[in-house]
């Protein structure tokens, strides 16, 4: 139901503040999807951070498409979470891609979950050596946010970019495998103009 969605925005005001700008995108078939943009955070460096987060997704929990009869209570509820280093390109033009991403569960019955790929067949913001994302395991930058019996808490879900290379090793490997290659190089993930790490 839309009335879990103040409750998700409120989440993320209390962890990223007021959001700075905010845009809607709506599919033929799928409820709007807000995508709101954050700044004000640094790394560890001081280098500043903007977050890019949807609201809309949780809306309605998502569905295993092989289910007879969708649950409109039950089932698992998300958001998406996007960081990147300010400044160096023109990742607004993520708002899009991400709008899509969050609405697949609508429009693709997908149930997106931490150690997912998610592609959108096109660069995720111009020139961006990304077409596709990793799921990783929320609570970390937003806590899950708990709703009423039978609600599921909504969970927000980090997303790390992946190059083509490195979402065709995941494949293979698994995210895992992934995530310990990029900490084995020290890949900073946050950097929308990153090479793909070393997968020999």
């Amino acid at each position: 139901m839309a009335d879990v969605l103040p409750l998700v925005e409120e989440q993320l005001r209390i962890a990223f503040g007021v959001p700075e700008a905010r845009a809607a995108v709506t599919f033929l078939g799928t409820d709007r999807i807000e995508v709101l943009r954050f700044t004000g955070a640094e790394d560890a460096e001081g280098r500043p951070l903007v977050r890019y987060a949807t609201l809309g997704m949780s809306a309605s929990p998502m569905t295993d498409p092989t289910a007879a009869l969708a649950d409109p209570e039950r089932g698992p509820r998300a958001e998406l979470v996007l960081t990147v280093a300010a400044g160096r390109a023109g990742t607004d033009a993520v708002l899009r891609p991400l709008a899509v991403l969050a609405a697949s569960p609508q429009v693709e019955g997908l149930v997106v979950a931490p150690g997912a790929s998610l592609d959108v067949g096109e660069p995720l913001w111009p020139e961006a050596p990304f077409t596709s994302v990793l799921v990783a395991e929320g609570g970390g930058l937003v806590p899950d946010l708990e709703l009423p019996a039978p609600k599921e808490a909504v969970r927000f879900l980090p997303l790390l970019p992946m190059t083509p290379n490195e979402a065709a090793w995941k494949r293979v490997h698994g995210a895992a495998a992934l995530r310990e290659r990029w900490l084995d190089a020290g890949t900073d993930l946050r950097d929308p103009l990153r090479r793909s790490v070393p997968l020999d």
